[in-house]
């Protein structure tokens, strides 16, 4: 089952959601269900998106559903990211990078390349443009993974 959505946290959930929103290639709407929250959804408007939490929200199991804390800000960098396709080009990615004054390069991981776009300088997401993507896909099966390390 592919991944369908995603959430993050940031400092300024709104601007963060507009950024992601043009690098899907969609568009950012408010996310009623917890205040002051965003989401940015995929120009295939087929449900890919990703959420926009503030940094002192968090999201635990409550006794029925899922129950949204807040409390304080949580500005550590995380070991979490994420990849995402975008139509825009990686001269257009480095440009709303740039535009936001967060860090953001082209990096080799092997078998494919993609943009690193550092959320407000603390938050990963791998931006690939559709040339990116053309060399992921085949690169990134089971097969090849285990050829690559040896784990047949």
């Amino acid at each position: 089952m592919p991944l369908l959505h995603l959430s993050i946290n940031a400092a300024a959930p709104e601007r963060v959601a507009n950024v992601l929103a043009r690098v899907l290639g969609g568009r950012a709407m408010p996310f009623p269900p917890f205040p002051d929250c965003w989401i940015a959804f995929a120009a295939e408007d087929d449900g890919t998106a990703i959420e926009v939490y503030p940094l002192t929200h968090t999201l635990r199991a409550g006794p029925d559903q899922i129950v949204c804390d807040v409390g304080e800000a949580d500005a550590t960098p995380t070991f979490a990211h994420a990849a995402v396709a975008s139509p825009l080009n990686r001269g257009e990615i480095l440009a709303l990078a740039e535009a936001e004054a967060w860090n953001g390069r082209i990096c080799n991981r092997g078998p494919f390349e993609c943009v690193e776009l550092w959320i407000e300088n603390r938050l990963l997401i791998e931006a690939l443009d559709p040339a990116m993507q053309a060399d992921y896909r085949p690169g990134m099966t089971m097969a090849r993974w285990a050829a690559v390390f040896g784990l047949e």
